[in-house]
């Protein structure tokens, strides 16, 4: 249900050259941009007026947050800076759905000006060394736990380096998605680069104080790190396969241009196999799903294993939606009505969507009329079981990890709720109650900010909370050695 009907339309990914950055005052833009996001955030998000614990952050955060970046925008000096500030603001929400991303093509995941030739990672609470370049001087050993650096408890130094600009410590998937970068230079002023002096610890040692030396970086030895660290989907996102004599559905993203239509076909001509005796894996590591398709994307690989008769009923209850009645809501969904009515293909196949939206934009203009912040429209009604038999005769292992994402967590919503499925792997990354993004450009061409314009106030899982594998079926070993995680899946039939 995070993004389930609309899009807003799509942004043109803009090219910083040279002689554009050398004229453009960052420091402005920041400030502008900004404040923008403060204004419209105020003036539109549902958690301003919605009350309730998944309101709190957002009202926290909103005037002292952006006091807070305010205060840091003289550091701002570059395309990169103010990336890290907008940033900065957005995440300081902890809302998965209040982003604001640079037009631009960012740095990417591999990306350091220079780094100490080896990276981390975060394992059972702690940072540990997790790689080290060959020929490295004065690296400390693989396995070894960082427990301070620049004479900082490391909990206090990664919270100054990592969060809110590399990912939200809050959340489990956000310490392991940004854990390779703490002691890595990402050429974030407001961070700091590599450190001077960290404490390393091997077993029961010890810490011992070692000297952590900048190094030139290659591209190659960055993606080899973090590739080492954290999992990261390889060039084909959607497969099926077979491992141990029973099938295994690769979906690791839930993005349109993964390659659907082809993949729907091969799950259609191996679904005799899928419901066999045997089982099957359904792998979900690394599928982040931030597109309004995610879930309907989902949900379809679901009806084709077990048919819509049988999942139908088993759908999360929808329950009431909230929106906040504003004219810039209100003037989002107009415009994705009229994109609808201008698209022959969607008339004829998604007329009930096109009346839903109608209502909705009806339902906007009597609220703002009448003067109220809010209104409420009941979701799709709970569906009776009508006694179809599960098709799927084995085991179903769903194996999950702190990429899956958005959609992802949709998906699982349902998953969760069919028979004889299990959870397994490591926790997932978390998701908000205010969904379906709205998209804008923010004054300075560089940043879009998004954010989540309905809440879903009757979702059964809270606001923020992530799918825990269940004592016995989390998995504790290196994430990166696909070996490894393939074997102990196996063991789990």
């Amino acid at each position: 249900m995070t993004h389930r009907l609309f899009t807003a339309a799509s942004a043109v990914a803009l090219s910083l050259i040279a002689s554009s950055v050398v004229a453009q005052d960052f420091r402005a833009l920041a400030r502008q941009d900004l404040q923008a996001a403060h204004a419209a955030l105020r003036d539109n998000h549902p958690a301003a007026v919605i009350p309730g614990a998944a309101s709190e952050d957002f009202r926290a955060w909103l005037d002292a947050g952006l006091a807070d970046a305010l205060g840091k925008v003289g550091q701002v000096n570059s395309g990169d800076s103010h990336a890290y500030l907008m940033r900065y603001y957005g995440a300081g929400f902890r809302d998965s759905n209040i982003t604001l991303r640079p037009t631009f093509e960012g740095m990417g995941p591999y990306f350091a000006t220079n780094w100490p030739g080896y990276t981390t990672g975060w394992r059972d609470g702690q940072y540990v060394v997790t790689w080290v370049k060959p020929g490295t001087r004065g690296a400390p050993a693989v396995g070894s736990i960082v427990t301070e650096c620049n004479a900082q408890p490391i909990e206090e130094y990664a919270r100054g380096k990592l969060d809110l600009w590399e990912g939200d410590l809050d959340t489990e998937a956000g310490r392991v998605r940004s854990a390779p970068y703490l002691l890595w230079n990402r050429n974030n002023p407001f961070a700091g680069g590599v450190p001077q002096t960290c404490k390393f610890q091997v077993g029961n040692r010890r810490p011992r104080d070692m000297e952590v030396r900048p190094q030139p970086v290659d591209a190659a030895s960055l993606e080899q790190a973090y590739r080492a660290t954290v999992y990261m989907p390889g060039a084909v996102p959607l497969s099926v396969e077979t491992v141990n004599g029973r099938p295994w559905v690769n979906v690791h993203s839930f993005a349109d241009s993964a390659g659907w239509d082809a993949f729907n076909s091969q799950v259609e001509g191996q679904v005799s196999a899928l419901r066999g005796p045997q089982g099957f894996v359904l792998d979900l590591r690394g599928a982040g799903g931030q597109s309004y398709t995610s879930t309907a994307r989902g949900y379809g690989l679901a009806n084709r294993i077990w048919t819509p008769e049988f999942t139908v009923s088993r759908q999360p209850a929808a329950g009431e939606i909230t929106y906040r009645a504003t004219p810039g809501n209100r003037q989002w969904f107009a415009d994705t009505l009229g994109r609808m009515q201008a698209d022959p293909r969607f008339v004829t196949e998604s007329a009930p969507v096109i009346e839903e939206t109608q209502a909705v934009v009806a339902a906007f203009d009597a609220a703002i009329a009448a003067g109220q912040p809010t209104f409420t429209l009941a979701g799709r009604p709970p569906v009776a079981d009508s006694g179809v038999a599960n098709p799927v005769q084995g085991p179903v292992v769903v194996l999950v990890d702190a990429g899956c994402s958005g959609g992802c967590l949709d998906t699982l919503d349902l998953l969760v709720r069919l028979p004889n499925v299990r959870i397994v792997g490591t926790t997932t990354a978390t998701d908000t109650i205010f969904i379906e993004p709205t998209t804008l450009r923010l004054p300075s061409n560089y940043s879009d900010l998004s954010y989540g314009h309905k809440a879903w106030t009757s979702r059964e899982r809270a606001n923020n909370q992530p799918f825990t594998p269940a004592q016995g079926l989390v998995y504790t070993g290196n994430p990166a050695d696909e070996t490894a995680v393939r074997t102990w899946v196996g063991s789990l039939f």
